[in-house]
């Protein structure tokens, strides 16, 4: 019985590099079983291709524009019948040392052929990586939020987030257009990136792009308070007592 080939998905943003990548596959295949199913230019690409085309095996460039190889191998994740993952990258040697800690593969290029097949030769031994392993590794944050939404894998522009607000053990993630979603922690999503969104309660961080101004109110039984005006959707949040200081903060920023 002939044995099923490796399935591979090419991800690089320069054509040059996935041409050459699939010459040295083409090299390997003598070896062992594989099959190049498809190509992306950048990690947006590639989450779209794994969600129509069944792959055991990405080999992704790290430095891509859009989405790169990093945030790809999260998205990855979410993915059904999860692939593995296995970087090719230019980094210099210190910056490897992240992912010989926490057992990455990588490929250093130029790529060698005998380095590639004995990558490949290690497939059926490596299993997907986790989010732990992942935010090991030295990255920017994300350029895009991904939810599940009947069995596929939606990518969500972190420019077009107004807010995030803890529900119970989700994170509903509000752009201009709808809701989705998350199953991630809203601590987490608040160290991931920084300046730019603002927490305005304990369950809610603001996005500073949205923020139209603040106004005072004044509840049924008598309690004022400040709530965040914001560009895109109708409905304003109210800002906790303990993060009131952000109503000073912010609005200098938007009167400069």
């Amino acid at each position: 019985m002939a044995e099923v080939p490796l399935r591979v998905l090419i991800v690089d943003d320069e054509a040059p590099a996935r041409r050459r990548l699939r010459e040295l596959l083409d090299d390997c295949a003598s070896a062992l079983p594989l099959a190049v199913v498809g190509e992306a230019q950048n990690g947006r690409e590639a989450v779209e291709l794994l969600q129509s085309i069944p792959v055991d095996l990405v080999l992704t460039d790290i430095h891509m524009p859009d989405m790169d190889g990093l945030e790809l191998a999260r998205h990855v994740l979410k993915v059904p019948h999860t692939p593995l993952v296995v970087f090719t990258t230019a980094f210099h040697e210190h910056a490897l040392q992240a992912f010989e800690v926490n057992a990455v593969d990588y490929l250093v290029k130029p790529v060698r052929v005998q380095r590639l097949l004995s990558a490949l030769q290690k497939v059926p031994k490596l299993r997907p990586l986790s989010t732990e392993t992942l935010s090991e590794l030295p990255q920017s944050a994300r350029r895009f939020l991904s939810v599940t939404e009947r069995s596929r894998v939606v990518l969500v522009p972190v420019e077009e987030v107004v807010y995030l607000k803890a529900e119970l053990k989700y994170i509903t993630i509000r752009t201009a257009q709808r809701e989705h979603l998350l199953e991630e922690s809203l601590t987490r999503l608040e160290q991931e990136f920084g300046n730019r969104f603002v927490r305005i309660h304990r369950n809610c961080l603001v996005s500073r792009d949205f923020i139209r101004g603040f106004e005072r109110r004044v509840s049924d039984d008598g309690d004022a308070h400040w709530e965040v005006l914001l560009n895109g959707v109708t409905e304003t949040l109210p800002v906790s007592r303990r993060q009131q200081f952000i109503v000073r903060e912010v609005g200098r920023e938007l009167a400069a």
